[in-house]
């Protein structure tokens, strides 16, 4: 991502190739009609597309977060509250029960974030959350992501409102899961 965040390749790239899954995300986002003062996460940020499009809707409470520091310093100043850099694998030094809700779009990918970060989310997310999520299609049984996602159903973490598989990089012929959960405490 060092490389690729020069000249800011990467939106060009994602331009480029027709890379839908910010839209679709903050599509299943907006459906909810959410309180334009929650308290969101843009888990996975990069540069910002996701941050982008909902303050584009009037959400201004956002903080991202991002592995790659050279994609937070291509964020526009007035995107996030706060953005970190950190590891989504890794536990979050994030108070419990902190977001009012959470999107994380293309971070769900080959060999980015696993789905052992589902209780991350959980923890750091308050009941009534909504948690929105793309999977990249390739992963999605192979790194087990359908067991973890039934596994909380199961357990009652969550709640499915919402699963399709539709497109996600038009011009490289690839689909994702999107998922919106309902956070149950």
């Amino acid at each position: 991502y060092k490389k690729w965040s020069q000249n800011n390749d990467y939106e060009k790239d994602l331009n480029k190739w027709n890379y839908v899954a910010p839209f679709e995300c903050c599509q299943l986002f907006f459906k909810e009609n959410i309180n334009k003062e929650s308290y969101i996460l843009d888990a996975g940020c990069g540069t910002g597309l996701v941050g982008k499009t909902l303050k584009e809707y009037n959400y201004n409470n956002l903080e991202g977060l991002d592995f790659s520091q050279e994609m937070l310093d291509l964020i526009p100043k007035n995107i996030y509250k706060k953005k970190y850099k950190v590891d989504l694998n890794q536990n979050l030094d994030i108070p419990n029960n902190y977001y009012d809700h959470a999107l994380c779009v293309g971070t769900f990918t080959y060999g980015h974030v696993k789905s052992k970060a589902f209780e991350e989310f959980y923890r750091i997310l308050k009941n009534e959350s909504f948690f929105i999520f793309s999977i990249n299609e390739g992963i999605y049984k192979n790194y087990k992501f359908d067991e973890a996602i039934s596994t909380f159903e199961r357990e009652g973490k969550w709640r499915v409102m919402s699963s399709e598989k539709k497109l996600y990089i038009e011009k490289k012929q690839i689909d994702a899961y999107y998922f919106k959960v309902k956070i149950i405490k």
